[in-house]
């Protein structure tokens, strides 16, 4: 168990502390808001694509096999990471470092009934949970101490570099201590499906990234619409592939599913606000106000600060008030974003932490006490047999959900600082563009506080589910 926590852990840790470290990165490589974006996106985008197929992958060639492969992967990403020497270079090996936590993360579940009786499961579960939370508060300080140690002057790249010795690490322990857990070789993967999804996304992500850098020419839009009739072919191919018999990226009984799609569409929603709240406010704390990484981080603290209370609230309340607290939760939200619209427009020559706490504390509250809840509505309302792929097609549109917030939020934010043309003070124009950023992120969570009611009345709870990271 402790090798899965580790690798785990060193997975989690990674998504958070390297917020921090982009306003560092873009002023390494000179980069632009568009290359900058793509840092965080084509990690959440190939985090999103690939945990269904390996998550089957893991069934074919088992378990522990398809672990190991994930962490030394993910290893090797962070190798890359860390010596890559321009930003596609590391745009690119981000990608990889994905693959491997994708390849990973499905295992770390499913491995643990081979580990433990049935009465011991639920406190491994939450040990996966702790961890997960710990990952959450430690990411922005360890970022920030990283970066300003300045190890051998490498700056920003021992926050790749540091995985090395623990994904080795975790690999040897791994092949010492994991149990071998069969796959099954009747199980196929649906490739067709697969690059459909991928194209489907990617055909809005990229214009809505790509289009502000190159003036928004006629392919942004071309881009956009073609991604209607791609998702449509998606559908129809996993209704084939059902007619078939054959193998389907998502079940068609969950496509068929109103409830099913409703509930991850809003989870999409409510996690398209958070990765890229953390996007912008980094770089305007950093870029803005000349914080350093550091001080960024622990300026930002008190919302992962705030998760990690409400997750462990959540687990006390288990299955209660499903409904009720995931609008608490948006309502809390979307309290942060509107109270930290307030504090970025009274803040002039210097960022005072204390201001920014107690609103960042509020959100993180919001995000903990709504996620839980979340994921036990939408999986309630699926039938047994499918509640495996429902948990991974759940888990995965969360992530298109994250990497469609960056694109968007990071488009209102650059666009907005772009526009305001050197016109009045930098540290003025990035609060600017911050406020207008935190009023969309505030718009959707309101929103799910709304739509969440459009949910039936959970008919069953008894899942343990993922964390809010």
């Amino acid at each position: 168990m402790a090798v899965l926590l580790i690798a785990g852990f060193m997975n989690l840790i990674d998504v958070t502390i390297v917020n921090v470290a982009l306003p560092s990165m873009q002023q390494a490589f000179s980069a632009t808001s568009s290359q900058i974006q793509w840092v965080v996106a084509a990690y959440i985008l190939a985090f999103a694509l690939g945990l269904l197929p390996a998550g089957r992958l893991g069934d074919i060639i088992g378990r522990r096999e398809m672990f190991i492969a994930g962490v030394a992967v993910f290893t090797l990403g962070s190798a890359l990471c860390g010596l890559a020497p321009s930003i596609e270079t590391l745009v690119l090996a981000r990608v990889v470092q994905a693959a491997g936590g994708a390849m990973m993360t499905p295992q770390t579940l499913a491995i643990v009934p081979a580990l433990f009786a049935p009465h011991e499961r639920g406190a491994a579960f939450a040990l996966v949970g702790l961890s997960a939370g710990l990952a959450a508060v430690a990411g922005p300080v360890a970022g920030g101490l990283l970066i300003g140690a300045d190890i051998m002057g490498l700056g920003w790249r021992p926050i790749f570099l540091v995985n090395l010795p623990i994904g080795v690490f975790a690999i040897v322990a791994a092949m010492k201590f994991i149990p071998r857990v069969q796959g099954g070789a009747r199980v196929r993967n649906d490739l067709v499906g697969i690059a459909l999804a991928a194209a489907t996304v990617l055909l809005v992500v990229f214009p809505l990234i790509e289009g502000r850098q190159v003036g928004w020419p006629w392919w942004c839009f071309a881009s956009i619409a073609a991604a209607v009739p791609v998702g449509i072919m998606f559908v129809r191919w996993q209704w084939a592939q059902a007619a078939r018999g054959a193998a389907q990226l998502v079940p068609v009984a969950l496509l068929g599913n109103r409830n099913f799609m409703i509930g991850t569409g809003l989870a999409a929603v409510l996690f398209s606000g958070v990765p890229s709240f953390f996007l912008v406010l980094a770089i305007y704390l950093q870029s803005g106000f000349g914080l350093s990484p550091l001080q960024s981080g622990m300026t930002t603290l008190p919302f992962s600060v705030g998760v990690l209370i409400a997750s462990v609230v959540a687990g006390l309340l288990g299955p209660r008030w499903q409904r009720q607290r995931i609008t608490l939760g948006a309502l809390l939200l979307m309290t942060a974003m509107l109270w930290l619209r307030v504090v970025v427009g009274a803040t002039f020559e210097t960022v005072d932490w204390v201001a920014f706490a107690a609103p960042l504390l509020i959100g993180g509250l919001g995000l903990g006490t709504a996620i839980s809840p979340m994921f036990q509505t939408v999986l309630s309302n699926v039938s047994g047999g499918d509640t495996g792929s429902a948990s991974g097609a759940l888990q995965s549109v969360q992530q298109v959900g994250a990497a469609l917030g960056v694109a968007i939020i990071g488009e209102v934010f650059f666009s907005s600082l772009m526009g305001s043309g050197g016109a009045v003070a930098p540290h003025l124009a990035y609060a600017a563009a911050l406020r207008i950023a935190v009023l969309c992120a505030a718009a959707s969570f309101g929103s799910i506080a709304l739509l969440v009611w459009l949910l039936p009345k959970p008919v069953a709870a008894s899942y343990r589910l993922p964390s809010a990271e």
